[in-house]
């Protein structure tokens, strides 16, 4: 006998981040009733990691920006295969939902003036990045979750969603337990927003927490949702390398905008030696200059350390393999130099970078204000998620939404650094008020009993077999895989040994047996997790073959140049009527003339 308990809301928001928080308010605020449900605890969401600031062109500091330059920086930063849609509405609406977000309590550093303070980072024309030092993330949870407690928003703290389940076409709720207990839970509602985060956990070096483990992209895919861009994984350049046990963990670029230099072990400052000629005529031509325009000198080019993300990353790989690197594999990132400029650097370092002085110096006894930091690359985003509508993030299932990382569409082939949290609120909004709408308008579903009992069967599978394979064991051999053979730089004949792998990988989680109760039991937790990684790392892989160039997140060794006809179409992954996954190419939908134009004239 099966038992499982019932709850129903008008709306289910699979995740309580950033995004899942935004799009909750907004379905509240339309009156209907919004159930919450998050797979850790309330205020643990990855958003609290992102620590540089909120990328919105509020031109306090430079009247020169505004939305067409903030518009023109992401769809080149994305290589132009961006949603330029989705990238419009980003860069109109990221002001407001900045102003909204002050106005319901978050505490930014300021200007002299009493402004909201806003600081250089990687790809942005000016200085654009809203902050609160170098915690951010945590204070638009923070507010987030103040805002949110009274609009009477129902939360399920660590439920793990397992199942999405359909009403015909409709969505019409989903299957989860409970973590502690082992007890599962159905919620039917009219409307499920997604808002799940990344895929990070399915590689061995990531700046992710262990939640990252591309569930809704899974959960999407599996209820009939299509998938595009997976292709694109962002490696942020500065990742923690020293010692192990901290290994990946966030540095947070605003090191580099506040004129942090990045050196190899001969003490050169490598980047000036590759800037690419889409920025050479903005980027800075000695380091002087670029310490310069870290401190507002509107004069001076930007530094080469603040170029795009994935040029950094593999320039810093470039590095290491050619015997230049630090001891431990990576590079040095210095801030401390800065005290040959200004008077009292330490305490300069730590009002700006708080956590950062913090965390080397916990984590790895190193003061950041005397010594340089060890870095290296770190899986830390991925550009590629569910496909949805760019207006009101519904996927093409019916009453399915997306929004925030596990969503596709705003950054193309890479993603601008503080473009992310000004996503999370502009399309969590948005998420948020169609699915409220979507509610509103439609007739109640069922919900079939039938697929919540296959969906609870499914996940008691791994009690009942007989086989021998541990869980822990199969997600670690795929992180080392992935890390591999579909990582930074990739080759054909390594990706498609991956994909060999995956297939090989995917039988032995058939065999996987857990012992024990359903009670405090990491091992089902992580047989369970095993189904999104190995479909995702599928869609990675599958996705990365297809496309033979480098772009943005994407490089291939066996294909260096950007070409052309790359930029003209999307890869989609989705199930094929024998089940297995697909990859097409898709068309991007022709940009209308204005915007067009205002990227011609931002050139």
């Amino acid at each position: 006998m099966i038992e499982f308990q019932t709850h129903e809301h008008d709306v289910i928001v699979i995740g309580a981040g950033g995004a899942g928080l935004r799009a909750a308010i907004e379905a509240s605020s339309a009156g209907v009733s919004v159930g919450l449900v998050c797979k850790s605890l309330l205020g643990k969401a990855h958003t609290v990691m992102a620590e540089g600031g909120i990328a919105a062109a509020l031109a306090n500091v430079d009247e020169r920006d505004n939305w067409k330059v903030h518009f023109s920086d992401t769809m080149r930063g994305g290589q132009y295969v961006n949603n330029w849609r989705m990238a419009q509405l980003h860069a109109q609406e990221a002001p407001d939902r900045v102003r909204e977000l002050e106005a319901w309590g978050a505490v930014f550093d300021r200007t002299p003036d009493g402004r909201i303070l806003q600081r250089n980072f990687g790809g942005h024309r000016y200085p654009r990045l809203a902050h609160v030092g170098d915690r951010t993330g945590l204070e638009m949870i923070r507010t987030l979750q103040d805002h949110g407690i009274h609009k009477g928003i129902n939360v399920y703290m660590e439920y793990t969603v397992v199942r999405l389940i359909k009403d015909g076409d409709r969505i019409a709720g989903c299957l989860a337990y409970t973590r502690e207990k082992g007890r599962f839970v159905a919620f039917k509602a009219k409307a499920v927003v997604l808002a799940t985060g990344g895929i990070g956990k399915a590689y061995k070096i990531t700046s992710n927490s262990w939640e990252y483990t591309g569930d809704g992209h899974t959960l999407a895919y599996d209820a009939g949702a299509e998938l595009q861009d997976m292709e694109f994984i962002q490696f942020h350049p500065t990742g923690m390398i020293w010692p192990p046990s901290v290994r990946g963990i966030l540095v947070t670029e605003g090191v580099r905008g506040e004129g942090g230099i990045l050196l190899n072990n001969k003490g050169e400052q490598f980047m000036y030696n590759d800037i690419p000629d889409n920025y050479k005529n903005q980027t800075a031509k000695d380091p002087e200059e670029g310490w310069r325009y870290c401190q507002g000198d509107r004069n001076a080019q930007r530094p080469a350390e603040l170029l795009t993300r994935d040029h950094v990353a593999r320039c810093i790989m470039r590095e290491v393999k050619a015997g230049r690197g630090s001891p431990h594999g990576g590079v040095f990132l210095d801030i401390s130099w800065i005290k040959k400029k200004i008077a009292n650097a330490p305490e300069h370092i730590k009002k700006k970078l708080p956590s950062m002085y913090h965390q080397f110096k916990e984590l790895g006894d190193i003061d950041i204000t005397i010594e340089p930091m060890e870095v290296g690359p770190t899986t830390h985003y991925v550009m590629g998620g569910v496909k949805v509508n760019a207006d009101s993030q519904m996927s093409r299932v019916p009453g399915l939404f997306a929004c925030g990382e596990c969503a596709v569409g705003i950054n193309g082939a890479n993603r601008l650094g503080g473009n992310s949290l000004s996503d999370l609120l502009v399309f969590g909004k948005r998420a948020g008020e169609h699915a409220g709408k979507f509610a509103k308008e439609n007739s109640a579903t069922s919900l079939p009993k039938d697929q919540v009992e296959a969906a609870v069967k499914w996940a008691l599978e791994p009690f009942e077999r007989q086989g021998s394979e541990g869980p822990f064991q199969i997600q670690y051999d795929l992180q080392d895989m992935m890390q591999d053979l579909v990582g930074i730089v990739r080759k054909e004949d390594e990706m498609v040994k991956a994909l060999d792998g995956i297939a090989k990988l995917k039988e032995r989680a058939k065999k996987t047996k857990v012992v024990g109760n359903r009670e405090y039991n990491p091992g089902w937790h992580t047989c369970l997790d095993l189904h999104n990684l190995l479909t995702i790392s599928e869609a990675i892989t599958k996705c990365s073959i297809a496309r033979k160039e480098s772009r943005g997140g994407h490089f291939r060794e066996d294909y260096q140049d950007k070409v052309g006809k790359w930029a003209k179409v999307n890869l989609v992954t989705r199930k094929g009527p024998d089940g297995q996954m697909q990859v097409e190419e898709v068309p991007i939908p022709e940009m209308p003339a204005d915007l067009k134009q205002i990227i011609e004239e931002m050139k």
